[in-house]
C-alpha cells in the first residue's frame, strides 16, 4: 500500500439513527487526519447522523435496506462489493453485527486488503449462531476491537477466537465540548422551574429497555419523596417515550424533556447523572456526564463498570433495583461534599484516560499497522 497517499477507509455501520456506535463512527469520519486517512460512511439503513455527516463533508451512502434482517441484505452485498471495487478501499472498519456480517462477505470479494470489526457492547440478545459465524469467517476479519475490557472479555469468551485477535479502544470523549456552562445552568433551571439549591437528577440516552428506563421511572417516586428538594429530568428518544411521557405526567415530580439536542446544556443543568442500564459497552453518555464534573450513578454492569470505580468516581447500584437506584440518587442529593468529591474524581478520570484525542490515536495506529 502506498503511505504517500492516505489509506481510504470505509467505515461500514448497520445504520446511522442517533446512537453510540453512529457517533463514534461520525468521530472517526470528521476527525481523523484527513491527510493519513480517505474517510467514507457506508450504511445498511439511514438516519439522522447521515445528514449531519454529510454536513462535515463525509462521503455517505446508504444501501437502502428496509429491515436489518430483510433478504435485500444479501441481494446488497454486490452493490457493497463493487462500492468497495470502485472505491478502491484499502481497510474497512465494520460496526454493529449487520454491518458485520456484510463487510465480511463483500469486503473480501472485493479484494480489501483489511478488515477490522468494532464490538460496542456486550448484549444479551447475541445469539451462538452469531459467534458461530464470527469464528466461520474469523479469516476475513484482521482485528476485533472492543470499547472496553470487559466488552473483550465478553466477546473473546464466546467467540472461540484467540485473545491476540482483540484490541481494546475505549471510547472517546471531546472534553472541551462537554465541560460545564453556567449561563446554560441558570437559563434551563430557570425555564423548567428548577430552584438554585434543588438537586437536579438527569437521565439522557435511547428510551428502550436496554438503558433500564423502566427501572428509572420506579425508582423516581421513592426519590422523589425521600429528597424533597429534588428534581429528575429525563431526555432521549427511543420505543419508551410514550411511557416515559404518560409516567412523568401522572407522577409529576419527574420531566420529560424529550430530545435534547444541546447535551452539554442540559447536562450544565443538573447535579447528577443517572445510568440504569441492563447492558452496556462503553456508555458515551455517562462518560460525557462525567467530564462536565457530574457525579453518576450507574447500573453495576459490564461496561459501566469499567469507567465507574464504586465511591471514588461515582455510584454503582444493583441492576434491575429501583430500590436500590433510589437509594444511591438520595446519598449523592443529600451530600453535597459526596457529590463534589465524586464528580472531580470523575472528571479527572474522563480527562486523563478517555480523552477523544487518544481515542483518534488508537485507531490511528492501529489503521496504519494493519495496512503495512
Amino acid at each position: 500500500m502506498d503511505h504517500m497517499q492516505p489509506i481510504r477507509v470505509c467505515q461500514l455501520i448497520t445504520e446511522l439513527g442517533p446512537g453510540g456506535a453512529e457517533r463514534c463512527v461520525y468521530d472517526l469520519a470528521t476527525r481523523l487526519d484527513r491527510e493519513r486517512f480517505d474517510v467514507q460512511v457506508v450504511a445498511l439503513r439511514g438516519g439522522s447522523v447521515a445528514d449531519d455527516l454529510t454536513a462535515a463533508g463525509v462521503k455517505v451512502t446508504v444501501l437502502g435496506v428496509g429491515c436489518k434482517w430483510s433478504p435485500m441484505v444479501v441481494g446488497k452485498l454486490r452493490s457493497l462489493t463493487r462500492l468497495l471495487q470502485r472505491e478502491r478501499i484499502d481497510l474497512l472498519h465494520t460496526h454493529l453485527f449487520h454491518a458485520d456480517l456484510a463487510g465480511r462477505l463483500a469486503g473480501r470479494r472485493a479484494g480489501v486488503a483489511r478488515l477490522v470489526h468494532t464490538v460496542h457492547v456486550a448484549e444479551r440478545r447475541f445469539r451462538p449462531w452469531q459467534f458461530a459465524f464470527a469464528k466461520w469467517t474469523s479469516g476475513r476479519c484482521d482485528r476485533i476491537i472492543a470499547v472496553s475490557q470487559s466488552v473483550k472479555d465478553w466477546h473473546c469468551a464466546r467467540s472461540g477466537l484467540g485473545d491476540d485477535r482483540y484490541t481494546v479502544i475505549p471510547n472517546g470523549i471531546d472534553t472541551q465540548a462537554f465541560s460545564p456552562n453556567a449561563d446554560a445552568r441558570r437559563r434551563l433551571r430557570r425555564q423548567w422551574g428548577i430552584a438554585a439549591d434543588d438537586v437536579a437528577a438527569v437521565f439522557v440516552g435511547r428510551l428502550d429497555r436496554q438503558k433500564g428506563v423502566d427501572v428509572l421511572l420506579k425508582a423516581a417516586g421513592q426519590f422523589l419523596t425521600a429528597t424533597p428538594n429534588a428534581a429528575l429530568l429525563i431526555a432521549g428518544d427511543g420505543p419508551m417515550r410514550q411511557k416515559v411521557h404518560r409516567c412523568c405526567k401522572a407522577d409529576g415530580g419527574a420531566r420529560y424533556v424529550g430530545f435534547v439536542s444541546d447535551v452539554p446544556a442540559l447536562l450544565s443543568a443538573a447535579d447528577m447523572f443517572v445510568l440504569p442500564s441492563r447492558w452496556e459497552g462503553w456508555p458515551l453518555a455517562l462518560g460525557e456526564a462525567m467530564s462536565m464534573g457530574l457525579p453518576a450513578i450507574g447500573a453495576d454492569v459490564a461496561g459501566i463498570r469499567d469507567v465507574i470505580t464504586h465511591g471514588q468516581t461515582g455510584l454503582l447500584a444493583p441492576a434491575e433495583d429501583p430500590a436500590a437506584l433510589a437509594g444511591a440518587m438520595a446519598q449523592l442529593a443529600g451530600d453535597r461534599g459526596l457529590r463534589q468529591r465524586i464528580g472531580a474524581a470523575g472528571q479527572q478520570h474522563i480527562i486523563t484516560d478517555y480523552s477523544i484525542d487518544k481515542y483518534l490515536a488508537a485507531h490511528a495506529a492501529l489503521y496504519e499497522a494493519a495496512g503495512r
